[in-house]
């Protein structure tokens, strides 16, 4: 191939978001020998960094079984300082480790358990000043001060972690604040209410993902941990959204006919977008909730009328068609695609 049809072959890619600029320079840096300035976390993690996390772990569980069985023989402030002071002491060493590089992986651990460990502490020390930790009002508190804290962390130590734990907090802000609002109205306080929540969390959740994946494309550094945060942000999110729809149908005899109506063309919408996106997960899924739909269908409407195992044929058969569909879609588009994202 001339180099100016592959130069046109690559602007045609780069137009159509097949491919983006940090892949064509990773893929020109290891065609001429140069490493990978910014390798991912996951590659670069090996079976000690990954007990450090284990370990992590395993010390939130210890000090919260250790409180819990002395729950009653500790005074107040040794409470605080069992819970809250561990969390600000774990996060103390994590930035102390995080200036040396050769420890940046034991840092990040050590993040981690302060992430664990703070929520209990801010609930210990709310408790402590007579306040009703359980009541919405607290929770989208307590939710709040975590998300400006670790929000606030990841522009100081641009890391992964606290960008899941800001959006796991923000997620939580969400409910607890729109619990708070609807507390005094019994008419909102309903499964329903609760459905279009998880529906809108699921559609942010999405956009999440995109904006990560564009800004990867815009910077054109190599963040491949940005890019693969953004792909589990398109699963959990395409997920959330169609299973919070498919719920708001509701089941006969108090189903809800706009939302099943729409489903179908919310599902194709998925399908579709996965093309767009290059994005596997909106494929999956949008395949996966398909077929629960013609299933929830059949049963609902069809198997008093045709009968329940000829209902079954044709669902079945509905599904051998999806199947065989996203089978032809994965082939043509996504695994020729270039720079796709996946899950």
């Amino acid at each position: 191939m001339e180099k100016q049809e592959l130069l046109q072959e690559i602007r045609a890619a780069a137009a159509d978001k097949k491919i983006l600029r940090d892949e064509m320079i990773a893929a020109y840096d290891a065609g001429v020998g140069v490493p990978t300035a910014h390798p991912s976390l996951l590659k670069r993690m090996n079976i000690a960094d990954v007990l450090y996390f284990i370990g992590g772990a395993i010390v939130f569980i210890g000090i919260a079984i250790l409180v819990g069985q002395h729950w009653d023989e500790l005074d107040m402030p040794t409470r605080i300082l069992a819970t809250l002071g561990s969390g600000i002491a774990a996060y103390i060493v994590g930035v102390l480790l995080s200036r040396d590089e050769r420890f940046g992986v034991v840092g990040t651990a050590f993040f981690f358990l302060s992430a664990l460990i703070m929520p209990v502490g801010l609930s210990v020390v709310f408790d402590a000043a007579g306040l009703e930790v359980g009541s919405a009002g607290m929770q989208s508190v307590i939710a709040g001060i975590l998300l400006v804290a670790y929000l606030a962390s990841f522009f100081v130590f641009p890391r992964t972690l606290f960008i899941v734990f800001s959006i796991l907090f923000g997620t939580w802000l969400f409910f607890s604040f729109t619990s708070f609002l609807i507390l005094n109205n019994p008419h909102l306080a309903t499964a329903e209410f609760f459905e279009y929540r998880v529906l809108a969390v699921g559609l942010a959740y999405v956009f999440l993902g995109y904006a990560l994946r564009e800004a990867v494309a815009t910077t054109g550094e190599s963040h491949e941990e940005y890019s693969a945060l953004a792909s589990w942000l398109y699963a959990g999110g395409v997920a959330l959204f169609l299973g919070a729809a498919l719920a708001l149908g509701g089941w006969s005899p108090n189903q809800n006919a706009f939302w099943e109506v729409i489903f179908p063309g919310l599902v194709f919408g998925v399908i579709f977008l996965s093309i767009y996106l290059h994005a596997r997960s909106f494929l999956a899924f949008g395949s996966v909730y398909l077929m629960a739909y013609i299933l929830k269908i059949t049963a609902e409407y069809f198997s008093d009328t045709l009968g329940w195992p000829l209902a079954l044929v044709l669902a079945g058969l509905c599904l051998i068609a999806i199947g065989y569909g996203a089978f032809r879609l994965n082939q043509n588009y996504l695994v020729k695609g270039v720079g796709e994202v996946r899950p």
